[in-house]
């Protein structure tokens, strides 16, 4: 996933900050050469990415905005080639994730309505005096439109994940558990990943390879976090301690793993250090929501004993 290293900070509003990743601009380059001819005026080329990036933009923003009206935190969007990513933490209920994951498509379905709107309209740019041609306007308004739908309908694929296959995940949560639920989609996402591939070869798009790439390796960041939720959820929890943000007590055994000598050890037993190598860490994270909090802020009387990750 992109992260601010190597981005670019642009600005902040309604508390989310956005950051632009450098390689960006490399690709814009490259999808203003490609689109070259489809305008009289090659402005208008830089025109339609500029308002595709709009596009994108205001989608993550449906999740972060969605993140935080129901008490989630989301304070960070980073755009990259493949897209965006909100970073958004929601709380743990499958009613919250839906909502988060879910508006960021209906943001697609009100720019699709808005557009419809304009098409016909778009006549009144014609005396714009960037435009070579007076069809510049209709022809920038027409492929936005066929974009914006194109991104919708891709990002709506059930496959984790995509918009659509956390969407699943989040549906199948109501019955089936969240750690269960992870488990499904991550599955189904390699037979999506499996098709895309499939469609890449067949069409020659080295795009879309690099997307089936980056799917595959969250859908498989996904197995991983499932199985763990699954085989921690099933032992023995600490009595004790607690996670400050999802309430859920830490399983006991071998569970975290060392960041520089990838050795696994229990957290709670050696403290925030390392038991073979010595290094230090900030505090535990959660297995369950995935949040780091120093080990003072564990501890909680009389804690109720939860033996279940969902």
């Amino acid at each position: 996933m992109p992260t601010r290293q190597g981005s670019i900070r642009l600005f902040r509003i309604a508390g989310v900050n956005l950051y632009l990743h450098w390689s960006w601009f490399v690709v814009a380059l490259f999808a203003v050469a490609f689109r070259r001819g489809s305008y009289a005026s090659p402005t208008f080329n830089v025109f339609e990415y500029l308002a595709l990036f709009l596009i994108v933009l205001l989608h993550e923003y449906g999740h972060s905005l969605a993140c935080w009206s129901v008490g989630g935190r989301a304070d960070e969007i980073v755009l990259w080639p493949l897209g965006g990513v909100a970073y958004v933490a929601p709380p743990l209920r499958p009613g919250a994730t839906l909502w988060s994951i879910a508006a960021g498509p209906l943001v697609n379905v009100l720019i699709a309505l808005g557009m419809f709107a304009v098409k016909p309209a778009a006549g009144i740019f014609y005396e714009w005096p960037l435009a070579a041609d007076p069809s510049d306007a209709a022809r920038l308004v027409q492929a936005l439109w066929y974009m914006n739908l194109g991104l919708m309908a891709f990002n709506l694929l059930p496959i984790y994940p995509l918009d659509g296959g956390q969407i699943l995940q989040a549906l199948l949560w109501f019955v089936i558990g969240r750690a269960r639920s992870l488990m499904v989609t991550s599955l189904l996402g390699f037979l999506g990943v499996a098709a895309l591939f499939e469609r890449a070869w067949s069409w020659g798009s080295f795009w879309l390879g690099i997307v089936a790439v980056f799917i595959l390796a969250n859908c498989w960041r996904g197995f991983l976090q499932a199985r763990q939720l699954i085989r921690a959820g099933r032992g023995p929890r600490r009595a004790g301690s607690m996670c400050p943000t999802c309430q859920t007590a830490p399983p006991i055994g071998l569970w975290w793993s060392c960041s520089a000598c990838g050795k696994p050890f229990d957290v709670f037993e050696s403290g925030p250090v390392c038991p073979y190598c010595g290094a230090r860490f900030s505090g535990a994270r959660c297995l369950n929501c995935g949040e780091t909090h120093p080990m003072s802020e564990w501890h909680v009387s009389n804690p109720p004993v939860s033996r279940s990750g969902d």
